[in-house]
């Protein structure tokens, strides 16, 4: 039992010598843990507020394209894209492209561009290839659709039969 008690001693005694002798390092190291804990922190509630401000935005953009107002809404979803938000920016492109508030195919590209430097998922990007080469078809650019249908189908792609359907017809 005296040796039980002499081991408690000897632990608590080194213990106390191990923190006086590294006293400072101690203390640095939880000073730098409670500041990341701060700064992850911070930065999470930051990227949910402009998640929240964007999410906003993208519903008024709606409201305003069935109240009739095309311009405004336009100018919402752009904003949107600008973002660089990858849910909803992907979403606003869908938007502009389903409701063809975009007449300069320049600037869909630029969009497209934009949203596929954005997605990190190889499904969502090949998803945005076939609504790329779906655009190119219905704007008679034939070669560039093929070219990315083809892409999709030797990428042994999910929706590589969907590709390999469209490119039949």
């Amino acid at each position: 039992m005296e040796q039980n008690l002499n081991n408690k001693i000897e632990i608590k005694t080194r213990l106390i010598s191990f923190y006086k002798e590294n006293r400072i390092k101690i203390q640095i190291f939880f000073i730098l843990i409670l500041v990341l804990v701060v700064v992850t922190s911070f930065l999470k509630i930051n990227n949910e507020k402009k998640n929240n401000i964007i999410s906003e935005k993208y519903i008024e953009a709606g409201i305003l394209f069935t109240n009739n107002e095309k311009d405004k809404s336009k100018k919402i979803y752009e904003d949107i894209l600008k973002s660089n938000n990858r849910f909803y920016s992907s979403l606003a492109l869908n938007i502009i492209l389903e409701k063809n508030l975009e007449k300069n195919k320049e600037k869909i590209l630029e969009y497209f561009d934009k949203v596929e430097n954005l997605q990190n998922n190889k499904e969502q990007k090949d998803i945005l290839k076939l609504k790329k080469a779906l655009f190119f078809l219905k704007n008679s650019e034939d070669e560039k659709a093929k070219k990315l249908l083809n892409e999709l189908i030797k990428s042994e792609s999910k929706i590589k039969d969907l590709a390999e359907k469209i490119l039949v017809y």
